[in-house]
């Protein structure tokens, strides 16, 4: 699967779709979802053309690895959930392919939290 330059996350780094940014740097864009899932429920996606994981880990360098997961905390803190905010604690998420729930065709990562997230699976 080649990457998709259309898709949704493309084009709100691009600037060509609006979002309620929360954080950037040069390796991350963070943002609200549009329909929160939870109380606290934003995005951290890569600024590379990396489709999800398995492509992210393949393919990314060292420094855009420890910049995602640098990010995700990060964000997490601005959020106020994180324990280091004493925030409670939160859920970083990530679908990857058809099976595993991925809707749009560039990694992200789904940060949930402000409330009690439940089981993992049901």
């Amino acid at each position: 699967m080649n990457y998709d330059k259309n898709n949704i996350f493309a084009k709100i780094l691009r600037g060509e779709i609006p979002c309620k940014k929360i954080y950037e740097d040069e390796y991350v864009l963070a943002f609200h979802d549009i329909n929160p899932q939870k109380k606290v429920h934003a995005l951290v996606i890569p600024k590379g053309e990396y489709i999800n994981l398995d492509d992210f880990s393949a393919k990314a360098p060292q420094d855009e690895i420890v910049g995602l997961i640098k990010g995700i905390g990060i964000v997490a803190k601005k959020l106020g959930v994180s324990e280091v905010a004493k925030g409670g604690g939160y859920r970083s998420l990530v679908n990857v392919g058809e099976n595993g729930g991925q809707e749009v065709p560039h990694l992200h990562f789904h940060i949930f939290g402000g409330e009690k997230i439940g089981r993992m699976v049901s």
